[in-house]
């Protein structure tokens, strides 16, 4: 049940037509809901009085619009070759949906939620992942060691550590990597300790002890967004260097007032 104009939006730009639309007399007022609406078939839409909605809906002071949408099925990749997120038993809905909608943001295809983990498709996980979850695929109740099986070579298990890691401004992030993000409370699950290739901190010369996981999950996927970023630029430079060096100048001569410029072509030998 996606709820909210703004989900209700998302969907639309990304799966099209919903199963079934209830809407208030009051939210077609809205023109944003009248556009939403007017893309539906007539035969899914339910008009209900604005006090009768209440009795379903889960927003305070909500416009009053909600899609009723099949679930996105999802197969295990039998093989994860890019940068993904573990979720390892976050229980915390809020949690979930802010990291999704920032795995989202960042270009991040594949979300796994361990066994533990909040039910992705709740509403809470859904307002707060503000329609990430139709640009991801999100696949739950993964076993760990499954997992583990469907990573290629070169994909490093990356958690984050505040005892005795490396700063992960420090640390190497070239290649793809899938982040272990953990409990609220137990952190990442001995498991996925034990597997890990690599073992990041956070600096924080603030003194607080710990980060949000909301945070941590941001600070590690977005370093990793500029650090790919800055890899690029400094190919394309070096790119454009190389070309340079071996492109010929061009300069024009006059021999004498009487006759015609020439040009004089010099390659940078």
């Amino acid at each position: 049940m996606l709820e909210g104009l703004h989900l209700a939006s998302a969907y639309f730009d990304a799966a099209g037509q919903p199963e079934t639309c209830v809407v208030t007399e009051g939210a077609l007022q809205h023109e944003e809901a009248r556009q939403i609406v007017g893309q539906i078939d007539p035969a899914h839409i339910y008009t209900l009085p604005d006090a009768l909605f209440g009795q379903l809906s889960s927003v305070v002071h909500g416009v009053g619009i909600v899609l009723l949408v099949e679930k996105v099925a999802t197969l295990l990749p039998e093989r994860i070759s890019q940068t993904c997120l573990i979720l390892d038993g976050i229980q915390d809905a809020g949690n979930v949906g802010s990291i999704l909608r920032s795995a989202a943001t960042a270009g991040i295809q594949h979300v796994f939620c361990a066994p533990g983990t909040v039910y992705a498709w709740s509403s809470k996980v859904l307002r707060s992942g503000m329609g990430a979850h139709f640009l991801l695929g999100i696949y739950e109740d993964v076993e760990a060691a499954e997992l583990l099986s469907q990573f290629a070579a070169e994909v490093r298990v990356t958690v984050t550590d505040s005892h005795g890691a490396k700063a992960i401004y420090d640390a190497e992030l070239s290649g793809p990597a899938a982040w272990v993000m953990g409990n609220e409370g137990a952190s990442v699950s001995p498991f996925w300790r034990d597997n890990a290739t690599l073992r990041v901190t956070i600096p924080q010369p603030g003194g607080m002890e710990s980060l949000n996981v909301v945070e941590a999950a941001a600070v590690c996927i977005f370093e990793q967004c500029r650090r790919n970023a800055d890899s690029r630029d400094s190919h394309r430079h070096r790119a454009s260097s190389k070309k340079s060096r071996f492109q010929p100048s061009l300069k024009t001569a006059h021999i004498c007032q009487r006759c015609q410029p020439i040009s004089i072509i010099r390659w940078p030998f």
